[in-house]
């Protein structure tokens, strides 16, 4: 028995979903769980995602919005309007969650929670965690230590063109060290802070490069991995290198950890050294020396625990010895929590446990069964975190917890410009394209766009100020394929029926060349279905459905009134019907079901009143 569990990320807590939550990664999530209901049977797929209740951006936000009055209540009651508000905007995307849980309310929070402490605990037991002393941001001014986003700077990892780097990683998703951030500011005074030794414990991820290694070959050969997604995940896996250029450093002098030298001819040298702490005492050696240098992606420790006052705590409950690192306490009163990342990549397991739990059954009979597979729809900022970050994590709780296939998407753009709620560029809420587009026109076009192969540009005419009432509206290309020509197929074939063969099936069989070719058309969907390649899809389905209204007008312009002609016409014309509604139903769900709805048995079909639409045209649209 073939099982499937789909994932679709964990939006942040503090907001509204917007375009790239439901086009980069929702729609892909929900066609590929719809489809897979589909061929393997509703039982046997799990679809989850949840708020993401934890996190330095929900508390800056809050902070923010209860100091200006814009709210009002608890933090947990401003994760739980923005969950409700999420769970809302995915239903009108038609998002076919089995669970959209959150990580900080009700059940699923308590099942969470039990997670976590078992996470912990199972790490520390198997020698996969350690304690370590580092550089955290402390602002002076506040007197407090900072979390995550309450700083920012810019990235130094060389090349980035992040637009913005926070305390240990860029919005990139490049991760570093504290003391390597450039330029660092509070975001809450403003002030320079200043760095201060703290505890934490870590998962050691630098010390399983070579267990990534082979991991990242397995990954690689996986069919629904993107090219650019394994590209990505081997940057992570160099040794560590610095760069900096040669001059300064022989003018230094300086005697550092043994490295290798490459001169590629670039401003800047290449240090490349075996292990980490090598590369960081060479670090400190530049900088007491005053010399300016970057350094390169690598695999770092994992951050497994901080000092946020809102997340999960740390509890001692179950007495094991983490020496004085783990307690209730770790810095005087500050309460030790987990960082929002390591847990929220165990989160949807616990969402699993939670959906399953009506059912009787237990997570570890889907996550730990070799007959299922895990797939997470994840956007490409987030790679590092479900690639490797996870693998590690996963591996070190030596729990039989398996190796996911991520489906990754490249960003989805807003005119050409990658917009982001923490940018200068902020992007649209997906609620408000529903006020000029249906949500199965949106669908269409998301699933379109290709994000698998690049990054694509949304633009959306009616936000565009520079759009003249001439030009066509890119978002409507994909729609139109349904709005307009399935649409026109569908109603044809319904009332030729109705008109010749009370609205019945005509006494004969659809000719063995109009199968076969409907029977050819569905095995390509199905294969790239199971590839994830839902641009092809489109493609696919684009040529079968407009051959499907071309060869149908043809034959019924031939067989002019005459009902024996009309006949097989009309067969082959049901039953290419029947299979364009299967094969799109993962892409536009209201419409394709409704086509089958009426199609029924195949035999009677339900009457179809003059001028109703299976797929209609969002209002805004209509002339007049």
């Amino acid at each position: 028995m073939k099982r499937f569990i789909v994932t679709a990320g964990m939006p942040y807590g503090n907001k509204n979903l917007h375009f790239g939550h439901i086009g980069g990664v929702f729609v892909h999530a929900d066609a590929f769980a719809r489809y897979l209901r589909g061929r393997y049977g509703a039982e046997n797929v799990l679809f989850l995602s949840g708020t993401d209740c934890y996190g330095s951006p929900i508390t800056e936000d809050y902070r923010k919005k209860a100091a200006s009055g814009e709210f009002s209540g608890t933090i947990e009651d401003f994760v739980k309007t923005n969950h409700e508000n999420q769970k809302a905007v995915l239903d009108e995307y038609h998002i076919s969650l089995d669970l959209f849980a959150a990580s900080a309310l009700g059940r699923p929070a308590e099942i969470h929670r039990e997670m976590s402490a078992w996470f912990l605990e199972t790490l520390y037991q198997n020698g996969h965690l350690k304690k370590l002393s580092s550089p955290q941001f402390f602002d002076p001014e506040r007197g407090v230590f900072l979390n995550g986003r309450q700083v920012t700077g810019r990235c130094p990892v060389a090349g980035c063109q992040s637009e913005k780097g926070y305390a240990d990683e860029c919005d990139l998703g490049h991760q570093y060290l504290p003391h390597e951030l450039l330029e660092p500011k509070s975001a809450l005074t403003g002030a320079v802070p200043e760095l201060r030794e703290a505890e934490n414990l870590y998962i050691r991820m630098d010390e399983m490069r070579d267990s990534l290694k082979t991991w990242l070959e397995e990954f690689t050969k996986k069919e629904r991995t993107r090219p650019f997604s394994a590209s990505s995940i081997a940057e992570f896996l160099e040794p560590p290198v610095i760069y900096c250029k040669r001059e300064l450093l022989e003018e230094a002098g300086l005697s550092l950890p043994p490295h290798q030298v490459i001169d590629d001819g670039k401003p800047s040298v290449k240090l490349v050294f075996q292990a980490l702490p090598e590369r960081e005492a060479a670090c400190a050696a530049l900088s007491g020396a005053g010399i300016r240098f970057r350094t390169g992606k690598t695999l770092v420790p994992f951050r497994l625990t901080g000092n946020a006052e809102w997340g999960i705590p740390v509890s001692n409950r179950r007495q094991f010895e983490l020496n004085e690192a783990v307690g209730d306490t770790v810095r005087g009163d500050t309460p030790l929590t987990f960082w929002v990342w390591p847990e929220s990549l165990w989160a949807p397991i616990s969402f699993t446990q939670a959906a399953l739990e009506p059912r009787g059954e237990r997570w570890q009979d889907w996550w730990c069964s070799p007959d299922c597979t895990v797939v997470q729809f994840i956007g490409q900022d987030n790679v590092y975190f479900y690639g490797p970050a996870q693998t590690a994590l996963f591996d070190g709780m030596k729990a039989g917890l398996p190796h996911t296939d991520l489906v990754a998407n490249n960003h989805l753009l807003f005119f050409s410009k990658k917009a982001s709620s923490s940018g200068q560029l902020k992007p649209p809420l997906a609620g408000e394209l529903l006020d000029h587009y249906t949500a199965e026109q949106l669908r269409a076009h998301f699933l379109g766009l290709g994000l698998s192969i690049r990054s694509v540009s949304f633009q959306p005419k009616p936000l565009n100020p520079d759009a003249k009432p001439q030009d066509q509206d890119p978002v409507l290309k994909e729609g139109s394929l349904f709005t307009n020509v399935l649409n026109r197929a569908a109603r044809s074939c319904f009332y030729t029926a109705q008109k010749y063969f009370e609205g019945k099936a005509p006494p004969v069989s659809p000719s063995r060349e109009a199968v076969d070719t409907a029977k050819k058309a569905a095995l390509e969907v199905e294969r790239l279905m199971e590839r994830c390649e839902f641009h092809s899809v489109m493609n696919l389905l684009d040529n079968f459905i407009r051959e499907l209204n071309k060869s149908f007008s043809a034959k019924m312009k031939e067989a002019g009134e005459d009902p024996e002609k009309i006949a097989p016409a009309l067969a082959d014309a049901l039953h290419t019907l029947r299979v364009a509604a299967v094969m799109s139903q993962p892409i536009v769900p209201k419409g394709a079901e409704m086509i089958l709805n009426y199609l029924g048995d195949g035999q009677t079909f339900k009457f179809l009143e003059p001028k109703v639409d299976f797929f209609g045209k969002h209002p805004s649209q209509l002339e007049g």
